[in-house]
């Protein structure tokens, strides 16, 4: 029996580890067969995060969380949970074919960026092509950039990339947006934003610079007519949304109408007692690195109270055995 099992290996993951292992509380870890560390794995500098005043690259912040996270005695795997029984005083996580069980669960997967799906996205990533102004409109100044949506996100990405940018083009499918009118005027209204629509990006092509292959332009299609052409750019912002990775809670706790994890005020608790969530699949405004990092403070000292309020008699080898 575990008294907490961390699902996710994000900052606010990694930092829920660091105070479960510090309250030693022996957290178990389960990071991902795939790639520990979350969204932050594929971003390059990282400048906003404090405490690196010369700016840290992204793999390097999230190798340095884990071996702070096990210096305190986290036990991270790189295992998925495959499913989750969250009912009751135990709860239980599948891992494959092997079941795990603890008194509580902390939930921090993040969500996904959702992305274009078209030549050089991912070649490009962290190259030019990015889905965070917030992270990364610092290094495009004085640049010519796209943005890619029709949304409110995508209309205030690219009103904050005109504070670095020469130039920002927005780039919809079609002449109607999602946008509000507020965010779409604000928008329209700023003599950096020129429009184009009726467009989809078919690829983004890079040039090699000091050998790195960076973001130089990219190739369009018109949607009505289907011609394409090309056209150089520095840098392209994927604005179309995010979809926090809730699929393992399903029916299992209660979301919001964003889609995330529905939590108690300013709390890391959920709809079921003992399991708490945290970082982005918790959060569909501020998506930062530092955000997620505090929640994951919050979700580990929530579990650690609710452990102290729910104390097993040492002679109880479960929550159950205490119950009798």
């Amino acid at each position: 029996m575990h008294d907490v099992i961390i699902i996710g290996s994000g900052p606010a993951g990694f930092t829920a580890a660091i105070y479960a292992a510090r309250a030693n509380l022996r957290p178990i870890v389960l990071a991902s067969s795939v790639e520990l560390g979350g969204d932050l794995m594929t971003t390059t500098e990282v400048e906003n995060f404090p405490g690196f005043p010369n700016g840290v690259q992204g793999p390097e912040l999230m190798f340095a969380m884990q071996q702070q996270a096990e210096r305190f005695g986290a036990d991270v795997r790189m295992q998925d949970a495959t499913e989750l029984e969250l009912d009751g005083e135990v709860k239980r996580v599948h891992v494959g074919d092997e079941v795990l069980e603890a008194r509580t669960v902390i939930y921090a997967t993040g969500s996904a960026y959702r992305k274009l799906g078209i030549a050089g996205e991912e070649r490009l990533s962290g190259h030019g092509v990015s889905w965070c102004a917030t992270c990364d409109g610092f290094f495009f100044k004085q640049k010519q950039l796209i943005v890619v949506g029709g949304g409110d996100s995508a209309m205030e990405e690219a009103t904050f990339l005109t504070k670095f940018a020469d130039k920002v083009t927005i780039v919809h499918r079609s002449e109607s947006f999602r946008a509000s009118q507020v965010m779409l005027d604000r928008a329209r209204a700023d003599e950096k934003i020129e429009f184009l629509t009726n467009a989809t990006i078919d690829e983004i092509t890079g040039t090699e610079s000091n050998g790195t292959e960076q973001v130089s332009g990219v190739t369009l299609r018109d949607t009505v007519s289907g011609r394409t052409w090309s056209m150089p750019i520095d840098g392209v912002f994927v604005a179309i949304g995010s979809d926090p990775r809730t699929h393992l809670v399903h029916g299992k706790l209660d979301l919001t109408d964003e889609g995330t994890i529905a939590v108690e005020g300013r709390s890391s608790r959920t709809s079921v007692p003992g399991v708490f969530a945290a970082g982005d699949v918790t959060d569909p405004t501020y998506r930062q690195a530092v955000t997620a990092a505090a929640s994951g403070t919050v979700a580990a000292l929530d579990a650690q109270h609710y452990l102290a309020a729910h104390a097993v008699p040492a002679f109880a080898t479960s929550p159950e055995e205490a119950a009798l």
